[in-house]
């Protein structure tokens, strides 16, 4: 019941907030100022039918499809680069198209990654530390995860995806060596992976040099910076956003947040945020089966991590990410990824109620 709380806690504070940075007349598609609310209330409707299903499924036959699952995924994610498939915007290759609907394959990556990741692990427990038979496998798969996200031009994702794989390593109980040599590994290959595309290079540069730029690369962080000082202690008040950012609805929501709610509403959001997690890890944790306990905390920590990581990016802690707020930022593929994450938690929560039954 917390955990639940605390979703719909986070579910309708990204609601409101959607609206209220989103109402302003230069955001108005054709003059609606209800645009991007409507749109988004129609994925949660959505997102909320998948997610109350998901609750309701038997995950260990969900498992025995895993495979078809894991398959599915990777051709998604490889037709992105397909003509008249793939859709491009603003040169990245992120999206598949057919009759009208769109979806970004990298967000549902997320979840079948996590699901990949917490069958090897509770399947070879007893042997976690075998390279041959645990690890490299798990690593394999991982690589294959990232490199897939990254041909789309969505360097930030993999490397969201990278984080949860390494989260989920360490709480399988890998050997620490082994987990510290990932790292070791990983940093090297994450700086590389930035030098290869200039645009890369300039974020970083522009991210050390804040007050260079401000009408270019450092424009959205400039003004986000701006409105999360200019919300003082208590904001300016829910509806009274006036920072013209652009896109605020996407990325950067969480300026919007903080401009209206002020300090005080950074501290509530994280509270919310803290009660989430805290509610999720306690359903892994009180799980006795090791599939559904990694389940959970690999869920937990996807939304937990994607949240910390933009609003680093909002107060300028972070280089820019592209990386949306889950709950928050307008988006239908995000939306209902991060609700099926949801719908994990809440299924393995009702199996440990009911003692281990459905």
């Amino acid at each position: 019941m917390n955990f639940i709380i605390a979703f719909v806690l986070l579910l309708g504070l990204g609601l409101v907030t959607l609206y209220s940075v989103s109402s302003g007349i230069s955001l108005r598609p054709k003059g609606d100022e209800l645009f991007f609310i409507k749109r988004q209330l129609k994925f949660a409707v959505v997102g909320l039918v998948f997610m109350i299903g998901l609750t309701m499924v038997d995950l260990d036959k969900l498992r025995q499809y895993l495979p078809v699952i894991v398959l599915v995924t990777i051709v998604a994610c490889l037709l992105t680069n397909v003509p008249g498939i793939g859709i491009e915007k603003n040169g990245a290759h992120r999206w598949i198209g057919f009759g009208g609907f769109e979806l970004q394959p990298s967000e549902p990556a997320k979840i079948v990654i996590v699901m990949f990741l917490a069958n090897i692990f509770a399947k070879k427990h007893e042997k976690i530390n075998d390279l041959m038979t645990s690890i490299i496998p798990a690593l394999i798969m991982s690589a294959i995860f990232v490199m897939m996200i990254f041909m789309q031009n969505d360097f930030s994702t993999s490397i969201i995806v990278v984080c949860i794989c390494i989260v989920m390593f360490f709480f399988a109980g890998i050997s620490f060596w082994y987990f510290l040599g990932m790292i070791v590994l990983a940093v090297p290959v994450a700086f590389m992976l930035i030098f290869v595309e200039e645009y890369r290079v300039n974020r970083l540069i522009a991210f050390f040099k804040p007050a260079s730029d401000t009408l270019g690369k450092n424009f959205q962080p400039t003004l986000a910076r701006q409105a999360v000082a200019n919300g003082g202690f208590w904001g300016s008040g829910i509806g009274a956003f006036t920072n013209n950012i652009p896109e605020v609805q996407s990325d950067y929501i969480f300026a919007g947040w903080a401009s209206q709610m002020g300090f005080f509403g950074i501290i509530l959001y994280f509270l919310v945020l803290i009660y989430f997690a805290i509610s999720g890890y306690k359903i892994a944790f009180k799980c006795e089966d090791r599939y559904r306990s990694l389940l959970v905390f690999g869920s937990v920590s996807a939304l937990l991590v994607q949240s910390l990581v933009n609003c680093a990016v909002v107060c300028g802690l972070l280089p820019p990410t592209g990386i949306p707020l889950p709950f928050f930022s307008l988006g239908g593929t995000s939306l209902i990824v991060s609700m099926l994450f949801c719908g994990l938690i809440i299924n393995v929560s009702r199996w440990n109620s009911a003692g281990g039954k459905y």
